[in-house]
């Protein structure tokens, strides 16, 4: 089967916010190992084994260029060297301070304050390695379309095979799948205070693009490769 591969930004492994992350979803994407979960007061194990299994397949990470596969005619090895050209380009960007919220029906962490270069570093990693991508099949527009897109992410969707890039991007570290509203502030009981903390000891800085890869249609995405902001 024909991969996918996606660009991401996830911290540094075993780095606060990586050990905070992983072990919250319950998986190393590195090697595709499981890591045991926290223990909660009001969420028992099997309930945040089954709110964080949509989110684990991918990881804890924040897209930048959402899952593609290549074009006709490119590689692999092709894909990771422009990602190391696109990436001594480009310079880090402060994500201080995160901040839990409420997306649709699950929950990830945003910047408080999105920074001004955030926009636009996402925009070059879509639109620089674009041609690199294969279009979508039919059934993958079909099922884009039938979550009811506008007219704006409709033609995001056709020129980018994503509809949420550009100026519809909003960066977010996803942390649930989607789960029932009185869920939602169990999860942000529970989580509250990490990020608090982790807010103030180990300030996060999207620093990296990171490659990941789906081997085959519902696999688990494998982490292959971080590169440095260098701009």
């Amino acid at each position: 089967m024909t991969p996918r591969y996606a660009i991401y930004f996830s911290p540094a492994k075993n780095s606060p916010w990586w050990e905070f992350g992983a072990h919250w979803l319950g998986r190393d994407e590195h090697d595709n190992t499981a890591l045991p979960q926290p223990a909660l007061a009001h969420i028992s194990a099997a309930e945040l084994a089954a709110i964080t299994a949509a989110p684990r397949r991918y990881g804890f990470h924040a897209t930048l260029k959402a899952p593609f596969r290549l074009s006709a005619g490119h590689r692999e090895a092709d894909l990771i060297a422009r990602l190391g050209r696109l990436a001594q380009t480009l310079a880090p960007v402060s994500l201080e301070p995160l901040q839990l919220a409420t997306l649709g029906k699950f929950m990830a962490l945003v910047p408080a304050v999105p920074a001004a270069n955030l926009q636009a570093l996402a925009a070059a990693c879509v639109t620089e390695l674009d041609d690199l991508r294969a279009p979508l099949a039919p059934a993958e527009l079909a099922r884009r379309h039938s979550a009811g897109l506008d007219a704006r992410e409709a033609e995001l969707l056709a020129l980018h095979g994503y509809p949420h890039v550009l100026e519809r991007f909003r960066l977010h570290l996803t942390l649930t799948g989607p789960v029932e509203p009185a869920v939602l502030p169990l999860v942000h009981h529970a989580l509250a205070a990490d990020i608090a903390r982790l807010n103030s000891e180990a300030p996060l800085a999207l620093d990296r693009l990171c490659l990941f890869v789906e081997p085959s249609p519902g696999a688990p995405f494998q982490r292959l490769i971080d590169v440095r902001l260098l701009a």
